[in-house]
């Protein structure tokens, strides 16, 4: 028996889930390496090409992870990977460009990488899926614009 009862159980999980500016601040500080699941190709014009562009001229080290465009072979100065756990080294974030629906087949793949943190970009949000990966260590930003939020630091 645990002893306590489902309400005092420990819910240490939810210091996982940053929402302030200065946990997000902290975040994108210690962050050097970041996956980008679902990165689209320059020609799109969609965030999920121009937000990690923003990063890498920033000065982060961006790695393309798309779920489209089996012809791609190289973007952001590094090579494409399939999926997040044939990336080699450690990664700091994961910034998730995939509507909510089609999150959960990637969780899997999220946590074998095991990286620091994984980001859901504006407009995502997987209320499930953030606990899962916060239970097991990682953190977890939901519904936040990287582009937004590495301005706001002045990246």
């Amino acid at each position: 028996m645990s002893g306590a009862p489902p309400s005092e159980q420990d819910d240490s999980w939810r210091d996982r889930l940053l929402t302030t500016a200065e946990q997000i601040r902290a975040l994108l500080e210690r962050t050097r390496r970041i996956a980008v699941l679902g990165v689209k190709a320059p020609e799109s014009g969609q965030p999920a090409y121009y937000v990690p562009d923003y990063a890498y001229r920033a000065g982060y080290e961006m790695i393309p992870v798309p779920v489209y465009y089996p012809e791609m072979r190289e973007l952001f100065g590094s090579p494409v990977y399939r999926s997040l756990a044939a990336i080699p080294g450690d990664i700091d974030l994961v910034d998730v460009f995939r509507r909510p629906e089609s999150i959960p087949p990637h969780v899997d793949d999220i946590l074998a990488k095991r990286p620091r943190a994984v980001w859901f970009q504006s407009g995502i949000w997987h209320d499930e899926v953030a606990e899962r990966l916060a239970r097991e260590g990682i953190e977890v930003v939901q519904d936040r614009c990287l582009l937004v939020e590495l301005r706001r630091i002045g990246r």
